[in-house]
């Protein structure tokens, strides 16, 4: 669980490094068999210095860890904007900030603005934001 006041911070956690089978599984599970992500030359060929990762496993990766501390049953919303291209080798780091707390309908809610960063070079290959509530309905007291 988070502090829920503005300006409160998620521990941030890494993901990868990325490796082909990490790209391949996401593939199969999604569906998306688009040769750009595991095929060199189709890479390439497209003027990429060799194939990628899928958007959405990045974003996959990023609601993860924010259902790590907030919970599944607990979304609300959750937006992201692919920024960069990831490519095999490249570790990411995942980070949240409280941007506001309020009520809808008399459940308690947390918006963060979220991120997932190369950490490399910090840069920005997913942002976003996610809209969870504290106390979900249905939820037990602990």
């Amino acid at each position: 669980m988070i502090d829920p006041v503005p300006g409160a911070t998620l521990p941030e956690r890494s993901f990868g490094p990325v490796t082909a089978t990490d790209i391949v599984r996401y593939q199969g599970a999604s569906g998306d068999m688009n040769p750009i992500h595991h095929d060199d030359d189709f890479a390439r060929a497209a003027g990429y210095p060799a194939a990628f990762s899928a958007g959405m496993l990045s974003a996959g990766w990023l609601a993860a860890y924010c259902t790590e501390h907030l919970g599944e049953t607990g979304v609300r919303r959750y937006r992201t904007r692919f920024r960069e291209v990831v490519h095999r080798g490249d570790t990411l780091t995942a980070s949240a900030k409280v941007v506001r707390v309020f009520e809808v309908d008399r459940e308690q809610r947390v918006e963060l603005a979220i991120r997932l960063r190369k950490a490399g070079d910090g840069s920005v290959v997913v942002d976003g934001t996610a809209e969870f509530a504290l106390q979900p309905q249905g939820a037990q007291q602990p």
